[in-house]
């Protein structure tokens, strides 16, 4: 009986159109070439991501600011990074970059909810590709901790805008006036 290997399991760098012709019911993310399954997010992951996702849509919708997407939405940053950021929204001025299968370009936002086993790929992996590839805010969520950190783009390098441990309010720069109270989000 012979076996047949398709392509992509030959492949040592995925592409886009390697990834976008998976036929399968599984999440993927492709970074920097390397194709990695992302599991299912918990329950807790999901309630946290709809309390800041519901806040995010209120603002942004009231202030006519853009558009709020979550997961599992491409992101197609170049041929060989794929993501599906937690959350993530586009501005008005840059809807363009907004495809019917994927965004194509950098978000001006996305918010990654961590787990222990994603934290090192969402504190410093997807950090650093995101940063590179050009997104304004970063928003870190670590529900075990009940943490958020915020981190913005100056000068092409994330420093970090604020933080809040268990209670208190984290804020954006680049939604004007929008704070997050803790306490609502865990």
């Amino acid at each position: 009986m012979q076996t047949i290997i398709s392509p992509l399991d030959c492949k040592r760098r995925y592409t886009y159109a390697d990834y976008y012709a998976i036929n399968d019911d599984n999440r993927y993310e492709v970074m920097e070439g390397t194709l990695m399954m992302v599991p299912a997010p918990n329950t807790s992951h999901q309630r946290i991501s709809l309390e800041i996702g519901y806040l995010f849509v209120q603002f942004v919708k009231r202030n006519g600011l853009g558009e709020v997407f979550f997961a599992p939405t491409d992101v197609v940053l170049s041929d060989d990074v794929v993501v599906q950021p937690d959350i993530l929204f586009i501005s008005g001025e840059r809807a363009a970059i907004i495809g019917e299968q994927a965004v194509m370009g950098a978000p001006d936002l996305v918010v990654e909810i961590s787990s222990p086993s994603s934290s090192f790929n969402d504190s410093v992996r997807k950090k650093e590709i995101y940063q590179r590839f050009g997104v304004k805010e970063y928003w870190l969520v670590f529900p075990e901790e009940k943490v958020i950190e915020i981190m913005t783009l100056e000068h092409g390098l994330y420093r970090e805008l604020c933080s809040a441990k268990d209670e208190g309010t984290v804020s954006s720069k680049i939604f004007h006036g929008f704070e997050v109270d803790l306490k609502g989000v865990f």
